[in-house]
């Protein structure tokens, strides 16, 4: 199932090509490949691509792919022209940038191998096309979400909740950390997502200290911590949440570290507007956790931006001097990670607005703590 995929993008691209007197530019990531496309292919590895775009400063942009997916292709971006490539990209590209008079080309220079770097650079000299290397140049367009994007991300995060609660119904102890973690991807695709968009995560007491930890065979005892960080993929939009509860009755230790981490994630979510750096954001939920003596124990930044991608821009840590705009999308998830008892996350999604934020997620595992 397609992304959402706008002329407009294409256009806003376009025009900052012929700002920056670029004649056309290759775009080999798969997400920006599919934010200005709606090609949903997949690569099998960075040396292995399902395609490339060739978009010209002016006119009819290009999707080069080989026969596996020219049908996929033509399907899913009707508004680009649809070449195929026997003999590899560079061959076509060999005859496409004379025809489209390309006399500079930029290319995706953090996306592109050094050996792919080079052969391109051969070609390049051959037909005196000079190469511009560019770096987050299509990501600068993809921070700031339009409301259609806005209303799937809404969508995508209703639907991994819905996910959640129905598996969250079901564990109990006896469970494996991987049984759960199957349980979550398959009602996932059940459910309609096109699959998880990352690795889940199900980690049991202990484990928990491990904020990406992977899932084991590990049997979850009676009165045992429980972190679960999951998201899904929903018609090309993720999203991303944690939650951490107990298989039982929990302890009053655990009562009031997760109260704490509470604590800390309003903080982060009231200090949320338009104008504020992801600094500040960070600084006033790791506070909290810092004067109740858990600032050690914090060992990630807050959050990062959300969107085709489930780690993007904006980032909410110490080092992040990026302005929030309105319309940014971000996760708020601080933690608490101790070695020799476990880990509590909490994890919700906000997106940023002029005066605020609007939260999107609800947490119904600890209402009652």
């Amino acid at each position: 199932m397609a992304a959402v995929s706008d002329p407009q993008r294409l256009s806003r691209l376009q025009k900052t090509l012929q700002r920056k007197k670029i004649d056309a530019i290759l775009v080999s990531q798969p997400d920006n490949r599919r934010y200005l496309s709606g090609y949903t292919a997949k690569d099998h590895g960075i040396q292995e691509s399902s395609g490339l775009l060739l978009i010209p400063k002016t006119g009819r942009p290009y999707l080069l792919t080989d026969s596996r997916f020219i049908l996929q292709a033509r399907e899913e971006s009707p508004d680009f022209q649809v070449e195929n490539y026997p003999k590899g990209p560079l061959k076509l590209l060999e005859k496409l940038l004379p025809a489209l008079g390309v006399d500079t080309l930029a290319f995706e220079s953090d996306y592109t191998l050094h050996s792919s770097a080079a052969r391109l650079e051969a070609m390049a000299q051959k037909k005196g096309v000079t190469l511009s290397p560019q770096t987050d140049l299509i990501e600068r367009m993809r921070i700031i979400k339009d409301p259609a994007e806005l209303e799937l991300l809404r969508a995508s995060t209703r639907l991994n909740e819905q996910v959640f609660q129905l598996v969250y119904n079901t564990i109990e102890p006896g469970m494996s950390e991987r049984e759960i973690a199957l349980a979550i991807e398959l009602t996932m695709h059940e459910l309609g997502a096109e699959g998880p968009s990352f690795d889940t995560i199900v980690a049991f007491g202990s484990n928990a200290a491990k904020p990406h930890a992977v899932p084991t065979d590990r049997i979850l005892d009676p009165g045992e911590l429980v972190l679960i960080d999951m998201g899904l993929i929903y018609k090309g939009y993720c999203s991303d949440m944690t939650r951490t509860f107990v298989a039982g009755k929990p302890d009053s230790t655990f009562v009031k570290r997760l109260r704490l981490v509470r604590r800390a994630q309003l903080a982060g979510i009231q200090a949320i507007r338009a104008g504020v750096s992801g600094i500040e954001v960070d600084r006033a939920a790791r506070q909290v956790l810092s004067e109740a003596g858990y600032g050690e124990a914090f060992q990630h930044s807050l959050g990062h931006g959300v969107g085709i991608a489930v780690h993007e821009e904006p980032r909410l840590s110490p080092k992040s001097r990026r302005q929030l705009k309105a319309g940014m999308v971000v996760t708020v998830e601080p933690g608490i990670y101790l070695p020799d008892w476990g880990g509590i996350r909490l994890e919700n999604m906000v997106i940023v607005t002029e005066d605020g934020c609007e939260l999107l997620n609800q947490d119904t595992t600890s209402l009652d703590l």
